[in-house]
């Protein structure tokens, strides 16, 4: 005891001589008295004796902080790549694909001008849809395309007034349906001045405004169900919407008083394949979307022209003879090589004519719901691309024909089989007939959906489900478009030599 006591008392000695020290200035006067801190200060205990005393704690905590970090520097955690590490931020592996993307075709590019030079010619594009020029089988059948559409309206009208019986209308417009799908395709097999490419522009257009005319009598004929009902108003049915979705000043539309001629054509020019007797309109036509939309277009119409020119014909074109010798190896060399311009073409449309030709003609006509597609890149099965990348086709599918089989009795799996025999049949009459050859390589490619979503839904999921879809896309047209295109070259060319 006395010897802390004797270490601690010129301790308190120093403390006292530098408390006296710092009242009196260095010259020896005496300073004057020191103003007593205030209050506010002493509680809080910011004078500098407190700030004197945290410094050496910091000081402290720092110092061992920093010991600390030197004797440990690991903790428990994953690895970023792996997928229970939660780390989901891959933007730059994503820019690296595109560069690589862009270089590997880039390569391919230059490549094949130093092979073949440049092979675009704007005037073999005419050549496509006319072969003579003074004769346009192609361009008359769109015009006569019209009667189909007035007979429809003078069906309807008939059977809104009680002129016709149910049997008699259904019966008219089967007839008229029927011969919409028959003339075009005897037409481009009888007459040889029609090319393929303008066959094809025909069979689509017939196709798209069949379909069309078939929603246009279903539901007109759930406006006169609803009728027989003593439903007089159709404002909140599901076929006239309510007013909520229109200005005050507009009035809804109902049976038969949409059974005009701007009502039909609008329907008929719409980017849709079901009618509504009301559709839902956006307030006014924003002129910089709709150039935006129109130059897209433009853009995208001169590059997959050109594209096709340059990289796709001579990989055809160099692929007949491994087809004739049936050397697999180059087969499958050729069947690469083509996949990659291929797939990069039909994105190309993709977006050229679900996004901008589209959204162009909805822009144009005020069209409101400009759900063209959905997210299909992200499909994990073939079942859900098919259901997301044509929202037009995939909408009348369900409302016209799946959901109609189901209310007869019909099972799931036999409707959705149906479905898919329905989309292969009219996917062989639009390449089929125009080529005037029937291979039934597209029908029997769409039939092999079947098996294949079965097999990627049962045993891939997640990412793996998501690559056979794109393997799918990748690889699977290409080789259809080489079966048609060898089948082609035999059928046109080879005979005719011999």
């Amino acid at each position: 005891m006395r010897d802390s006591e004797a270490t601690e008392a010129p301790a308190a000695l120093r403390r006292r001589a530098t408390f006296a020290a710092s009242l009196w200035p260095t010259d020896g006067a005496p300073a004057a008295a020191p103003r007593s801190p205030p209050a506010a200060d002493v509680s809080r205990g910011s004078g500098p004796l407190e700030a004197a005393r945290c410094k050496p704690k910091s000081a402290n905590r720092q110092r061992r902080g920093d010991i600390g970090d030197r004797l440990s520097c690991h903790k428990t955690r994953e690895s970023l790549l792996s997928s229970t590490s939660g780390y989901s931020n891959y933007r730059g592996i994503l820019n690296w694909c595109v560069v690589m993307l862009v270089l590997s075709n880039a390569r391919l590019f230059l490549e094949n001008l130093l092979r073949y030079g440049v092979l675009v010619d704007p005037i073999q594009v005419v050549a496509l849809f006319l072969k003579d020029p003074y004769s346009w089988p192609a361009a008359c059948l769109i015009i006569v395309s019209i009667v189909f559409v007035l007979v429809a309206l003078y069906t309807e009208r008939q059977l809104s007034k009680g002129s016709f019986t149910e049997v008699v209308g259904f019966l008219v417009h089967c007839i008229n349906m029927a011969i919409m799908l028959t003339l075009p395709a005897a037409v481009v097999l009888l007459v040889p001045s029609v090319t393929p490419v303008g066959g094809a522009f025909v069979l689509g257009t017939y196709t798209i405004l069949s379909l069309k005319l078939y929603s246009y009598k279903d539901v007109n004929m759930w406006c006169r169900e609803l009728s027989m009902i003593k439903a007089k108003k159709l404002a909140r049915s599901l076929s006239c919407p309510s007013v909520q979705h229109f200005n005050e000043a507009e009035r809804n539309v109902c049976y038969p008083g949409n059974l005009t001629l701007r009502d039909m054509f609008y329907f008929v020019f719409a980017p849709t394949l079901c009618y509504e007797l009301n559709f839902p309109r956006s307030p006014n036509i924003r002129m910089s979307f709709l150039l935006r939309r129109l130059l897209e277009m433009l853009f995208f119409i001169q590059l997959l022209v050109g594209l096709t020119q340059q990289w796709m014909v001579p990989i055809i074109q160099s692929s007949m003879k491994p087809l004739e010798d049936m050397d697999l190896s180059r087969m499958t060399e050729r069947l690469l090589r083509l996949a990659v311009p291929n797939h990069l073409l039909w994105l190309m449309f993709f977006y050229g004519f679900f996004h901008s030709s589209m959204n162009f003609t909805a822009e144009l006509l005020c069209f409101g719901d400009r759900h063209f597609y959905n997210d299909w890149w992200n499909s994990e099965t073939v079942t859900h691309f098919w259901q997301n990348w044509n929202i037009p086709v995939h909408k009348w599918c369900i409302r016209h024909f799946y959901k109609p089989l189901l209310r007869r009795g019909f099972s799931k799996i036999v409707s959705q089989s149906a479905v898919f025999f329905l989309s292969a049949f009219f996917h062989e009459y639009l390449v089929s007939v125009p080529l005037r050859m029937f291979r039934l390589w597209a029908f029997m490619g769409m039939m092999a959906q079947l098996p294949l979503a079965w097999f990627v839904g049962r045993f891939l999921h997640g990412n793996y489900g998501n690559a056979a879809v794109w393997i799918s896309l990748i690889i699977g047209q290409p080789f259809a478009v080489l079966m048609y295109v060898h089948d082609y070259y035999v059928l046109h060319h080879i005979q005719e030599a011999e």
